[in-house]
């Protein structure tokens, strides 16, 4: 029997890491992105610094130092990179970083980091130590929530959340037996990190999507929703309990892409594009009617 289910789960293993997706399970492609020579880009524009746990945040960051900042997060499995289509050509007066999340990609820890709210703490010490003012935050997939979680714990380093394809739903978490037999010895072993940590943080997602859903009215700023109608990784089912849940927000804007899969930030780059300008206008809109004293 555990011969059985170590060919099995190989065979989903080799899948997701053909795919890069949030899932062990997942059934579709990934165009992936199409800059030309990324280790080159990834030279100019990677850096590090130290968390106070001691362990290393990896970051990309391109634009103007200057700039409006707009801080990309990953799903899960994931890393930095994935966003380099974007950080290759950044608009002006704007800047943008991307992060390999703790347990991902250059950034530390070894072993995974399930909790939301930790992993929006190692954003907020990024913005600290840049001396960020607020930012827009990019979330796809268990991205989503992360960001999330960092407009609750950290709203003045918040300007616009931008969510694609975000798993926010408690009830719309349904792990598989196999991903439970992932994480026991000795198949653990021999998992490659990427694989081992995202497997990790899919089955701890729900309780901490149910710890943080009371918290989802308190998020004030904007908030930016893209989310495919044939998404078979993350239901569409998450738009209508966002929609219910993000009552404080100062503006909810919902994009139902129609027929599109889970992999928004590839497939969709024009409109996501669009929706960072539209979050910045918003931003800037708001602003000025506070310091109008509207």
């Amino acid at each position: 029997m555990l011969r059985q289910h170590t060919s099995l789960l190989l065979r989903l293993v080799r899948r997701s890491l053909a795919l890069g997706t949030m899932a062990l399970t997942a059934g579709c492609s990934v165009p992936g992105p199409t800059t030309t020579d990324p280790a080159r880009h990834d030279a100019q524009m990677r850096h590090s610094m130290r968390l106070s746990s001691g362990e290393a945040l990896s970051y990309l960051d391109a634009g103007d130092e200057r700039g409006h900042p707009v801080i990309f997060v990953h799903g899960t499995p994931g890393e930095a990179m994935g966003w380099i289509d974007y950080l290759t050509a950044v608009p002006n007066g704007m800047r943008f970083i991307a992060i390999d999340r703790p347990g991902f990609g250059k950034s530390g820890p070894d072993d995974a980091v399930t909790s939301l709210a930790a992993q929006a703490d190692a954003i907020a010490q990024l913005a600290s130590a840049l001396k960020l003012e607020p930012a827009i935050l990019v979330g796809h997939s268990l991205g989503g929530p992360v960001v999330a979680r960092f407009a609750i714990d950290h709203p003045r380093r918040t300007a616009a959340l931008i969510i694609l394809a975000g798993s926010l739903d408690p009830e719309q978490e349904d792990v598989p037996w196999i991903q439970h037999v992932g994480d026991s010895w000795p198949i653990v072993a021999v998992l490659p990190r990427p694989i081992r940590n995202a497997n990790r943080e899919i089955i701890a997602l729900e309780l901490e999507l149910r710890q943080m859903e009371p918290l989802l009215g308190n998020i004030s700023v904007p908030v930016f929703v893209l989310h495919g109608t044939a998404d078979d990784l993350v239901p569409y089912a998450n738009v209508a309990f966002m929609r219910s849940r993000f009552t404080g927000s100062a503006k909810l804007s919902m994009l139902q892409l129609h027929d599109q899969n889970h992999f928004l930030p590839w497939k969709e780059k024009r409109r996501v594009s669009e929706t960072i300008r539209a979050a910045a206008d918003r931003v800037l809109t708001l602003r000025t009617k506070k310091s109008d004293g509207e």
